[in-house]
C-alpha cells in the first residue's frame, strides 16, 4: 500500500505500474499538479485543454505549506520554487485614495506578530506566470503531451465497462478508467456528479496584473513611490465588461474610465492611476467575483469522474486559500488511486471525496470569512490593530499533509463506506479530522453566510478555528 512521512523522498519511478489510466481534463494548478503527481504514483495520464494554449496571465496568489509539501519529492521542481519564490516579501497596505494604513513590514515580520515561527511560515505569494512555467517545465520533463482545443461539453461513465470519459464540442470522445474534472468554474461535470451550482455575484471585481518592472522606468517619481522593500530596497513589495475567467483582459483607458465610479468625492490615488497608465496592453485581467454555494456532490453515480480543485469548491481571490487546496486535491486523488489500485477505483475516488469534502467545506467557510474582513474594513480600527485586515492562516489548513493523511488514514476511511456510514457521521476518533478540531459538518449556505454579514459577525460553526 506504501506510506510516507517528512523524510521520505520517492521520486518518479518509486511505484510500480498501477494500469490504471487517467485522463484529467483542464490545465490550472489542480489539473497540472494531477498530471505529474498521477505520473509519480505509476498512473497512466492524458491531459485534454480546451484552450490553444495554457493561459499563464495574472498577478499572484498564496501558496499554502500544505500544498507545497510533495514539491519534496520531485526536486527540479522544488528547486524552481525556491528560485522564483518571494520569501523576501514586503507588505503595505494603501487605502484606494493612497493613505497608507499599515507601514511596509516584512512578511515573517506579519506572522511573528501573530503568534507564528517565520522560519516556518503557512506559506508564500507567488506570481502566477512563474508558477505555471515552473509546472510546465515539469510537464514537459515527464513527457505530459496535452492536448489543446478540446472543449469538453459532456462527461459520462459505463459502470458495466469500468470505463468513463468526455464528449469534445467536435463530437471527439476520450475514455478512461477514471476521469478528473479540473476544467473550474462552471464545469459541464457538475451535471453528471449532482447538479449545477448557481453563481450569484459578490457585487465586486477586480483589476488585475503583473508586469515587469522596467515599465517603472517612464514614470520615475512613481517608480520610487513602487520602491522594493527592505534595508537595500531590493527585496519585492506587495500593494495591493467583466467575466470570471483569466483570460479576458481589458485595456488601461478602460480601467481608467470606470475606477472612480461610485467613490463619491473619494477617488483613487493619482499615483495608481498612473500605474495603470504604464501597465502594457493585455495585462490587466478585469475577474467579476461570484460566490458559490458548496457542491453537493464531487463524483459521479459510479465513481468514476471525480471534481476537483475550482470546479469542485471555488474560492474568491481575496479568500487566500483556492490554489492551496486545489494543489492538495490533486495530491489526494493521485495517492487514493494508488493505494487502492485498479480494481478499486470507485472505491478510492469516494474515499478521496470523504477526505477532502468537510475540509474543503471548512476551508470555504473561511475564505468567505477573510472576504468579508477584506471588504468591510474599519480601518481606524485597523490603524491601532493591523490584524484586523489581515486573513487568518489557521494551522488546521497549512499543518496538513495530504499524502501523509492519505496513507495514514485510507483503509479506516474505505471501511467508513463499506459500513454505509455517512460522511457526516464518521468517528474523529477513527478518521482524525483534517478540519477545524471539534468542529461538526452542518450544511451552509451563502445567502444565510451574507445575513450574517449583516449582523456584523460570520458563525464559522463549532470548533476550534485558530
Amino acid at each position: 500500500m506504501g506510506s510516507v512521512h517528512d523524510s521520505d523522498i520517492k521520486p518518479v519511478g518509486s511505484y510500480p505500474p498501477s494500469g490504471i489510466d487517467v485522463l484529467i481534463v483542464g490545465t490550472g494548478l489542480a489539473g497540472l499538479t494531477a498530471s505529474i503527481e498521477c505520473i509519480r504514483k505509476g498512473h497512466n495520464v492524458r491531459i485534454i485543454e480546451r484552450h490553444d494554449d495554457i493561459n499563464t496571465a495574472g498577478d499572484m496568489y498564496f501558496m499554502g505549506q500544505s500544498a507545497t509539501k510533495f514539491f519534496r519529492h520531485w526536486p527540479e521542481l522544488s528547486r524552481e520554487y525556491r528560485l522564483i519564490s518571494m520569501n523576501n516579501a514586503w507588505i503595505e497596505t494603501f487605502k484606494h485614495d493612497g493613505e497608507r494604513m499599515i507601514t511596509p513590514l516584512k512578511v515573517s515580520d506579519r506572522l511573528r506578530q501573530q503568534g507564528m515561527d517565520p522560519n516556518t511560515p503557512p506559506g508564500a505569494f507567488q506570481m502566477r506566470p512563474l508558477i505555471y512555467r515552473m509546472y510546465l517545465n515539469e510537464v514537459e520533463r515527464q513527457g505530459i503531451k496535452i492536448q489543446f482545443g478540446h472543449k469538453v461539453v459532456d462527461y459520462w461513465e459505463d459502470q458495466d465497462r469500468q470505463k468513463a470519459g468526455v464528449v469534445t464540442d467536435k463530437g471527439e470522445r476520450f475514455e478512461a478508467d477514471v476521469v478528473i474534472a479540473a476544467d473550474g468554474v462552471g464545469s459541464k461535470c457538475q451535471k453528471l456528479v449532482g447538479g449545477q451550482v448557481r453563481a450569484m455575484s459578490s457585487g465586486r471585481a477586480m483589476w488585475r496584473a503583473a508586469f515587469p518592472i522596467h515599465h517603472l522606468d517612464k514614470n520615475p517619481e512613481l517608480k520610487k513611490f513602487l520602491k522594493m522593500g527592505g534595508p537595500d530596497e531590493d527585496e519585492p513589495m506587495v500593494t495591493g465588461s467583466e467575466e470570471e475567467s483569466w483570460t479576458h483582459t481589458v485595456e488601461s483607458d478602460d480601467v481608467l474610465k470606470n475606477m472612480d465610479k461610485g467613490l463619491g468625492s473619494s477617488s483613487w490615488d493619482p499615483r495608481i492611476k498612473e500605474l495603470i497608465k504604464l501597465t502594457p496592453s493585455k495585462t490587466i485581467v478585469n475577474f467579476e467575483l461570484f460566490w458559490r454555494n458548496p457542491q453537493p456532490s464531487w463524483t459521479s453515480p459510479g465513481d468514476r469522474v471525480v471534481l476537483i480543485g475550482d470546479a469542485a469548491h471555488s474560492f474568491l481571490p481575496a479568500s487566500g486559500n483556492g490554489a492551496t487546496q486545489a494543489i492538495e486535491d490533486a495530491v489526494s486523488i493521485a495517492t487514493c488511486l494508488q493505494i487502492g489500485g485498479k480494481p478499486a477505483v470507485p472505491e478510492a475516488v469516494r474515499t478521496h471525496a470523504r477526505f477532502r469534502y468537510v475540509r474543503c467545506s471548512c476551508a470555504q467557510k473561511m475564505g468567505f470569512s477573510n472576504a468579508e474582513r477584506l471588504q468591510h474594513t474599519d480601518w481606524a480600527k485597523v490603524k491601532v490593530n493591523p490584524k484586523l485586515a489581515q486573513p487568518q492562516l489557521p494551522s488546521w489548513i497549512w499543518k496538513h499533509d495530504p499524502e501523509a493523511y492519505a496513507y495514514e488514514n485510507y483503509e479506516k476511511m474505505a471501511e467508513t463506506i463499506r459500513r454505509g456510514i455517512p460522511f457526516d457521521q464518521v468517528d474523529p476518533d477513527t478518521v482524525p479530522p483534517n478540519y477545524p478540531p471539534g468542529y461538526k459538518y452542518e450544511p451552509w449556505n451563502i445567502e444565510d453566510m451574507e445575513n450574517e454579514v449583516q449582523k456584523a459577525a460570520v458563525n464559522l460553526g463549532s470548533g476550534n478555528w485558530e
